[in-house]
């Protein structure tokens, strides 16, 4: 079995770091300037209608969902990430090639058909809205979403994924090319963010049908912020690193937080 890059902190690490650490910052000023031009460039203007909002763009309340701009605004962006990221190329060969993929036990099969359809949580009950970004140094991809699901369902969906580290620690998955992976899970710690959290490694090792050896590394990480709930993959067949899912994971899910707060205040 091929073994797993060294890690180290590149660039986009440091940036991200740096990005998260100043997010209160951030978040603080935007709220206090609301009205005021230029608004930070994460933030969207259509998500912020002043007087009355129209019908189906209630703004978030202690019993309503976000609106889509106000989703769309709770996205991570480029900038956040900062380089080598940018947005994505397109799909990697990698995801049809090794995620889709077949193995025995029920519980590993749902897992691998989560991280190939990346829609843990299944269709959505209000609005989503989803970024994809690229590394342009190790090829690495992002897929990071905001979606409204029930809480209850999305809790449940939590603590089935807690369980995955002892039911499917390992195990062997037959992709549709007839090749074989071995696969290993194992539990990710998320800052303490959010309502409820849970995050895996999870990596897939074999080789190509020309014999050339694979490692694909792919970090599945999910946030419920209220009646919102984000879901995070980080995915590459070179270097991903932990601190980049864990760090978005605390930007987005602070973000999400503020834009739910900001909503209740419009009411």
């Amino acid at each position: 079995m091929p073994h797993p890059p060294a890690g180290r902190r590149g660039p986009g690490t440091r940036a991200l770091l740096t990005s998260a650490l100043s997010v209160t910052a951030l978040l603080a000023t935007a709220a206090c300037s609301l009205q005021d031009e230029p608004r930070p460039r994460w933030f969207s203007a259509s998500a912020t209608p002043t007087g009355a909002s129209p019908a189906g763009e209630r703004p978030a309340g202690s019993g309503a969902g976000l609106t889509e701009a106000q989703a769309q605004a709770a996205l991570i962006t480029a900038v956040d990430l900062g380089e080598p990221w940018g947005p994505t190329r397109g799909a990697r060969t990698w995801r049809d090639g090794l995620l889709k993929a077949t193995t025995e036990d029920r519980d590993c099969q749902r897992l691998l058909d989560a991280l190939y359809t990346e829609e843990l949580f299944g269709t959505p009950a209000g609005p989503k809205a989803t970024a994809s970004f690229d590394d342009a140094d190790t090829d690495a991809q992002l897929r990071y979403q905001v979606a409204a699901h029930p809480p209850a369902d999305v809790d449940r969906t939590l603590a089935w994924l807690k369980s995955l580290p002892e039911r499917c620690g390992e195990f062997t998955a037959a992709t549709t090319r007839g090749g074989i992976q071995g696969v290993q899970v194992s539990d990710m710690p998320l800052p303490p963010v959010g309502d409820a959290r849970q995050a895996l490694r999870v990596t897939l090792a074999g080789e190509t049908e020309e014999g050339e050896l694979t490692y694909l590394t792919m970090d599945l990480a999910a946030v419920r912020v209220g009646q919102e709930t984000i879901t995070l993959t980080n995915a590459g067949l070179d270097e991903v690193y932990e601190e980049v899912t864990q760090q978005t994971a605390e930007l987005g899910a602070q973000r999400l937080a503020e834009i739910r707060k900001r909503g209740r205040a419009q009411i």
